[in-house]
């Protein structure tokens, strides 16, 4: 189980590298796969930033017990 989870990061994070690469090389001028790799990177973004800003907080009391379920 650890070795999924641990290879779905990786998987993860060689997306994330690539499509920041390709946000790079389309700025520059790169082919036009790289632009649309590009815009779906820069979308994916602004995707996560919109829903982290309209996501409910949880306010913490300060008094917890921790969560430990004790």
């Amino acid at each position: 189980m650890v070795v999924v989870v641990g290879a779905v990061l990786v998987g993860v994070l060689v997306l994330v590298v690539a499509g920041c690469g390709c946000v790079v090389w389309a700025d520059r001028g790169g082919p036009r796969w790289a632009r649309v790799v590009a815009a779906l990177t820069l979308g994916a973004g602004r995707a996560v930033r919109g829903y982290q800003r309209n996501r409910p907080r949880r306010v913490s009391s300060g008094g917890g017990d921790g969560g430990d379920g004790d």
